[in-house]
C-alpha cells in the first residue's frame, strides 16, 4: 500500500520516527522483568524480515516461538509494532491478547487461526511491514507480555485499551526485533 507513494515522501519524513522508547515493551509495566525469550525460525534478532512476511511479498505473519513465562501466567499477549513509523506512537501491526503462556505461532497464523485485536489500520489480523519508500530501515518489535489474567474479549482490544487492561497484570515480557527496508 505505502510502496506506491513517491520516494520523496519517505525522504522528507526520514528523520520523523516514533522511536523504540515508545514501544509497549518499554512503556508497559516498566518494573516487569524482560525475562521471556521470543524467537522466529524465519529471522534472527535485529536481522531483516524475509520478503514473504512483508507487503512486498506474500504478507504472511512470520512463525514465532516464546518461552520463559512465570508459572502463574494465564496467557501471553503479543503486540507487533513498527518503532520507526513516522507517527507519534509506533504503528501497531497486530495484537493477539490471549495466546498460551508457552507456545508458538505457525507461519500465517495471525491471518486466519488466531483471534486478533485491532491494528493501526483499525482491522483485525496481521498488517505486514510496509514502510515508506526511501524512509530507511524500520525496526519491527514482536513483543510478548505474560499476564496474570486472560481477557474475556481479546478481539475488542486496540493498543490503548489493551495497555489499560494490562495495567497491574504483566508478570514478565520479552521482545524480538526484526528489520525491513523497502529498496
Amino acid at each position: 500500500m505505502l510502496g506506491h507513494l513517491p520516494r520523496a515522501v519517505g525522504a522528507v519524513l526520514q528523520r520523523r520516527r516514533s522511536g523504540e522508547a515508545k514501544l509497549m515493551v518499554h512503556t508497559q509495566a516498566p518494573s516487569a522483568p524482560l525475562s521471556m525469550w521470543v524467537e522466529s525460525p524465519a529471522f534472527a534478532p535485529s536481522e531483516p524480515i524475509p520478503l514473504k512476511y512483508t507487503a512486498d511479498g506474500d504478507g504472511l505473519s512470520p512463525p514465532l516461538r516464546w518461552h520463559g513465562a512465570p508459572p502463574e501466567a494465564k496467557c501471553v499477549a503479543l503486540v507487533i509494532e513498527d518503532a520507526d513509523a513516522p507517527t507519534p506512537r509506533p504503528l501497531v501491526h497486530a495484537i493477539a491478547a490471549r495466546l498460551p503462556a508457552e507456545g508458538e505461532l505457525e507461519e500465517g497464523a495471525l491471518l486466519r487461526r488466531v483471534e486478533t485485536g485491532q491494528n493501526s489500520s483499525l482491522m483485525h489480523g496481521y498488517l505486514p511491514p510496509d514502510p515508506l519508500p526511501a524512509h530507511g530501515t524500520h525496526r519491527y518489535a514482536f513483543e510478548i507480555f505474560a499476564l496474570s489474567d486472560a481477557p474475556l474479549e481479546p478481539e475488542k482490544f486496540g493498543r490503548g485499551n489493551l495497555s489499560g487492561w494490562m495495567e497491574g497484570k504483566v508478570l514478565a515480557k520479552g521482545c524480538l526485533i526484526g528489520t525491513y527496508e523497502r529498496t
